[in-house]
């Protein structure tokens, strides 16, 4: 697939999204970027902005299979990816999938569930499997997570552990909607009979895997190459921050910018394109100093310094 029709695909799953979801365009780009980039998604924001909507939406608009998975308390690991169960005909034990065999998979509030459970999508995660008593399952391609939590209601709660966080490519937030936005939302809802609005599929599971390998064909100069590790490198300076971007993150960036640009049309980075993701793929991997964090030091901050002070390359 070249970048053109890449790019096509790209803005037509933005405008089927964008039918249902009352939502910045950038917004959904960032959401989008991700996915292209073949990386999981972390939605943090209020309840009632639209998280759950936008992850049915994009699954329904790139023509994936979608399971929801409401993460409790009392949730189990196995409730995740599934377990052996004893077959009473045959008298042998037969392994029956969880909800995590989709190919887009919405952990909704996941950081109400404990450590043990929300570790079972380490490994999905990273390696697209699950290994369920020593035997491995390979979970359907593509495979996409993406994650919501609340940032306000925290009694209950588990925060998510810096592995974990390390896997999500991007983290980003819905917002509130504009006066019209609302307004418009309201117009919707006025005028149909179902709670929850329909999305129309644009792509098919072939096409997107097809998307997902457009970026390699993004042409990425090597003063920018330089750029993404420097800034990377910054976030490890700051003497606010007690472990900052891992080699992992250098690469999420890099991958990210190269989906940006397929996702604009361009079959080359620009430093633009590194900036326009950049917080959403830095900012949540990074771990500030106990001071920074009685401070209420901003990660996204520490990033946007971190851009200003990294000299931009010219191209």
């Amino acid at each position: 697939m070249d970048i053109d029709a890449a790019s096509a695909d790209c803005q037509a799953v933005l405008d089927a999204v964008g039918e249902a979801v009352i939502a910045d365009r950038e917004f959904l780009e960032t959401v989008l970027t991700g996915a292209v980039a073949r990386g999981h998604v972390l939605l943090e924001d209020v309840p009632g902005t639209g998280k759950t909507l936008t992850a049915r939406s994009l699954a329904t608009a790139l023509g994936l299979s979608f399971s929801r998975v409401q993460f409790t308390p009392d949730l189990l690991p196995s409730d995740v990816t599934g377990t052996h169960v004893f077959n009473e005909r045959d008298r042998s034990f037969e392994f029956r999938e969880g909800p995590i065999f989709a190919n887009v998979v919405l952990a909704d509030e996941i950081n109400r569930a404990p450590p043990k459970t929300q570790s079972a999508l380490l490994e999905a995660m990273e390696e697209e499997q699950v290994t369920v008593d020593g035997d491995t399952h390979e979970l359907p391609d593509p495979f996409l997570v993406i994650a919501t939590q609340n940032p306000v209601e925290q009694e209950g709660t588990f925060s998510l552990p810096e592995a974990q966080l390390d896997r999500f490519a991007v983290k980003t937030a819905v917002g509130y909607p504009e006066e019209e936005g609302e307004v418009e939302l309201l117009r919707r809802r006025a005028g149909r009979v179902e709670r929850a609005p329909s999305v129309e599929g644009v792509l098919d599971p072939e096409r997107v895997a097809e998307l997902r390998a457009a970026p390699e064909e993004v042409r990425v100069d090597e003063d920018l190459l330089y750029y993404v590790a420097e800034l990377a490198r910054a976030t490890r300076a700051d003497r606010r921050v007690e472990v900052g971007v891992s080699p992992r993150g250098t690469q999420r960036l890099f991958e990210a910018a190269r989906a940006r640009a397929v996702v604009v049309g361009r079959e080359y980075v620009t430093p633009d394109d590194v900036k326009q993701v950049a917080e959403a793929v830095l900012a949540h991997r990074l771990v500030l100093t106990p001071d920074a964090k009685v401070e209420n030091v901003d990660k996204s901050r520490v990033v946007e310094e971190a851009m200003e002070e990294v000299p931009v390359p010219t191209l």
